[in-house]
């Protein structure tokens, strides 16, 4: 049963498969994920009030085409004469104009246009950094499955080794060299093995389901991964070196200066609201009876206002000046979560590095002790409780070491994340050459 379920999950492993690197799996994000479709929209919504803000200070231009025809009560306008009808007309006419009108002079509407490119520069900011945490999120899930398939390979090597041992036990048995015991012992880790095997692919199966639903796919599309769980040597860098380039390279602390810049605007914008105003304006058209008979007419002018009192002005400045403080604080508790981070992936760094090298050094030498434990079976020297005992063992070095180089794996992103920059950098360390 156990030889089917592992041919039918070959099968499916090899039915129209989209095989995909690390850097497949990352641009697929970057392109279907969700949280990267909903921050472009935001940048392009900064965008489009960009423009909004800066249309106030450009000319206005319209026109208008009447054409009348009315009758008119005298009486209204005081006319009341014997020889002349109470009610006049109908008489027509038409109007053709061109109105214009430009801002001179206001502050208030060109500040506000300068915090909306602030805030502009900061949406575009948070969609790198969107980005950016993208690519961290889809090299863990990708890490996850390269784990899972590593865990896959090893069982079924173990469930193999343990095949090996069974026959070996009964043909032992068979020369009277091994006893019932030794039979049923063998049989008993073969069964164990194969159950390890089966969470072991189950496990893989729903990592990269995950896989498919954060890359945007359509569920149940077949994957297979094109790399495989590997060690990288990173040069671990001196804090005090990189912690200001990664304050100026991480996008989420940039796009929050931005948006201290554009408060900053909001509060000259509201005390600009004391300031005179000049507009000028004007229209041009022709007015006339009929089309034959048409003069030019128009007239331009110039207006200045200034606002005496303006009672929300005390408000709003109460408004943005506890925003200022706020987003100061959150400034700084940023620019302090950062070193941290940095200061983690650092040490995290260099204890993995370590613990790669030490499980794989125990893992050479439980292999070793499985190859002694089966020649002394083999020679009769022993029965084979220390063959399961050393399968036991091997097992354990093989999920150490692992686990070793998926947490090494991780502390380099978290590493590429905390520095900043995490879409052109990480090729620099996870990919394959």
């Amino acid at each position: 049963m156990l030889t089917l379920f592992v041919c039918t999950w070959a099968v499916a492993q090899q039915r129209a498969s989209l095989r995909l690197t690390l850097k497949d799996a990352i641009d697929l994000a970057l392109k279907n994920n969700l949280s990267v479709l909903v921050a472009g929209t935001q940048a392009g919504e900064a965008v489009g009030s960009t423009q909004r803000a800066f249309s106030t200070l450009l000319p206005h231009v319209s026109g208008d085409v009447l054409e009348n025809r009315q009758n008119r009560n005298l009486e209204t306008a005081g006319i009341s004469l014997p020889a002349i009808p109470t009610v006049v007309g109908p008489f027509s006419f038409t109007d053709f104009r061109v109105f214009a009108s430009q801002t001179l002079i206001d502050r208030q509407a060109y500040h506000s246009w300068k915090s909306a490119a602030r805030q502009e520069t900061a949406a575009r900011l948070t969609y790198q950094d969107a980005r950016d945490l993208i690519v961290r999120q889809t090299t863990g899930l990708y890490l996850n499955s390269e784990f899972d398939v590593a865990e896959v390979q090893a069982a079924q090597s173990r469930v193999e080794t343990s095949e090996t041992l069974e026959k070996l036990t009964r043909d032992q048995r068979e020369q009277g060299l091994a006893t019932g015991v030794d039979v049923v012992r063998a049989q008993v880790q073969l069964a164990r093995d194969q159950q390890v095997l089966l969470v072991a692919q189950n496990n893989y199966q729903t990592s990269l389901l995950e896989l498919a639903r954060f890359l945007g796919l359509p569920p149940g599309t077949p994957l297979e991964l094109a790399e495989q769980l590997q060690f990288h040597q990173v040069a671990i860098p001196e804090i005090d070196k990189v912690l200001p380039a990664a304050l100026q390279s991480r996008a989420d602390y940039r796009a929050i200066l931005a948006q201290r810049e554009a408060l900053v605007e909001q509060q000259k914008a509201s005390h600009a609201r004391y300031l005179p105003k000049l507009l000028i304006g004007g229209d041009y058209g022709a007015l006339g009876r009929n089309f034959g008979s048409m003069p030019g007419i128009g007239q331009i002018q110039a207006t200045a206002s200034i606002t005496l009192f303006d009672r929300d002005r005390a408000g709003e400045r109460q408004q943005l000046e506890n925003r200022l403080r706020r987003i100061d604080a959150q400034a700084n508790d940023l620019a302090r979560g950062i070193e941290q981070e940095l200061r983690k992936a650092i040490l995290d760094l260099q204890s993995t590095a370590k613990q790669v090298k030490v499980t794989e050094a125990g893992l050479e030498l439980a292999a070793r002790e499985l190859e002694l434990a089966r020649d002394r079976f083999h020679n009769g020297v022993a029965d084979n409780i220390e063959v399961v005992t050393a399968q036991d063992a091997l097992a354990i070095a093989q999920n150490d070491r692992l686990g070793a180089l998926a947490r090494h794996a991780d502390a380099e992103m978290a590493l590429i994340r905390a520095l900043g920059g995490g879409e052109k950098n990480y090729l620099n360390y996870l990919a394959q050459p």
